[in-house]
């Protein structure tokens, strides 16, 4: 797949698959056509050559269907409550105000935020307005999850905390997951697989699986262990010699 902007090529020659139930996390240099990538995932836009499949269409409109995107920035309405906000997707599918509300609320409660449901987005944390960002993606009930550099704006120790919540609810919903960040560690943390990209145009120049797993280990102990802390220093010098190049 290649895409442009009048002159300016952002992707060249991109191509890759993600398994159902898989997390795919792509790191790459700023300006490498990440977020560009998944704009044309989820059917915002059209490559100029290529194509490209989501949840098993192929045309814009199918993949804008099958896709629940997560921008950068949270996009919180602020004279809505949390729970109001979570249940946005739902309420724009014409769900009745009700229901969409419950299944909010179950789903907030879920992820630890029962007692912040009526709160508005002005009250919450960070890592709070995050988490009902997220949840409205989640109810979308789509099946492909397109992240953008879903937690860049907050601080490393509630960065950190959050990635162990965000792996873990990835990974009980199981949907198809494509997740863009600027962090290696982030990264190979959250994916079962990374690919890193090149400056721009964007092409896929390498890539691994996130390292096995160690039975209750938590997230300290294993971005310390060996084998990932190997992986980790080779995705940095592929991205370093990436850029170099």
């Amino acid at each position: 797949m290649d895409h442009a902007f009048g002159e300016i090529e952002t992707l060249r020659d991109l191509s890759f698959e993600a398994d159902p139930g898989e997390t795919v996390a792509l790191v790459g240099p700023s300006g490498c056509g990440k977020s560009t990538l998944l704009e044309l995932i989820c059917g915002l836009a059209e490559p100029s050559a290529g194509g490209i499949e989501a949840g098993g269409a192929t045309d814009a409109d199918g993949r804008l269907a099958a896709c629940a995107w997560m921008p950068q920035r949270d996009g919180l309405l602020p004279w809505r409550r949390a729970v109001d906000n979570a249940a946005l997707g739902l309420r724009l599918a014409r769900v009745p105000r009700g229901e969409a509300r419950e299944r909010a609320e179950a789903l907030l409660e879920r992820l630890g935020l029962a007692d912040f449901a009526a709160a508005y987005p002005g009250r919450l944390s960070g890592g709070m307005r995050q988490r009902v960002a997220f949840a409205r993606t989640l109810l979308s009930g789509r099946p492909v999850l397109l992240l953008d550099e879903p937690l860049a704006a907050l601080d490393a120790i509630t960065r950190a905390d959050l990635q162990e919540w965000l792996r873990g609810t990835i990974r009980a919903e199981r949907r198809t997951t494509v997740l863009v960040t600027h962090d290696v560690e982030e990264a190979l943390y959250l994916g079962d697989r990374v690919l890193v990209l090149s400056p721009r145009p964007g092409t896929v120049i390498w890539s691994a699986a996130s390292p096995a797993v160690p039975a209750g280990a938590d997230r300290a102990a294993e971005v310390s262990a060996p084998d990932f802390a190997a992986l980790r220093a080779e995705a940095e010098h592929r991205l370093r010699e990436g850029m170099a190049a």
